[in-house]
Formats: structure tokens, sequence, C-alpha cells
């Protein structure tokens, strides 16, 4: 549905490291980057972009597709382990749907991000 997004960052490099270990089991892989942005997403198609901002950033939501529920679960746990903090262990989220599975960390920016698998 979108192109891509952009997210304000106090600190890269802590920033890359959660994006790269967490979106690294969806498939996602470290792309284009400098000393003030980072790309991340499929190989050659970076979606995802950090940009280092002086400026407070703001809170959003971004939910990743995941293949597989383990995925999730991986997404969910290399996130505590680079500064996430938990926000939804991963499980079915039957109020969303019956086979929603789905985690969630808050990011080193207060970002909410999530990854969901439909299986």
């Amino acid at each position: 549905m979108y192109d891509h997004i952009g997210l304000r960052v106090k600190d890269l490099d802590t920033s890359v490291r959660f994006y790269t270990a967490t979106l690294t089991p969806l498939g996602h892989v470290l792309g284009s980057h400098d000393k003030s942005y980072a790309g991340l997403g499929p190989k050659d198609a970076p979606a995802l972009w950090l940009h280092l901002s002086q400026s407070a950033p703001t809170g959003g939501h971004i939910a990743f597709s995941a293949k597989t529920r383990a995925a999730v679960d991986t997404f969910h746990a290399e996130g505590l382990k680079n500064g996430g903090k938990d926000n939804g262990p991963p499980g079915v989220r039957t109020d969303y749907g019956p086979t929603y599975y789905a985690a969630f960390l808050i990011d080193p920016d207060g970002n909410n991000v999530e990854a969901v698998c439909f299986a």
C-alpha cells in the first residue's frame, strides 16, 4: 500500500541496530545509508527510511508483514535484545481476527512497531 515510510530518530546507530535486528527475520536488509540516514527493506528496494533529527521524534505505528509465526517471535526477541521495549508479546489477537498473530515493540524513539502474520 505504501511506497516508503520515513521516521525521524535521535540516534541513528541505535535505530539502525534495532531495525536491522528486528527486520532481518522478516526478510529485510540494511541498504543505502550514511551518517544522516539509513534505508531498510527488501534487497535493493528500501522502504523504511531513518533520518537523523535534532528535533524530538513523534511516535507512530508501523506494522510489518511476516511470513511465519516464528518470524514474529524472532522479531520480538531480537527487538528486546536491541533496545526495544515490550508492547505486546507474540500471540494471536482474536480481537483483530482469528488468525492475527502479532507482536509489538516500542522502538528506541517511542514508535510502536509490530510484526504480524495471518497464518
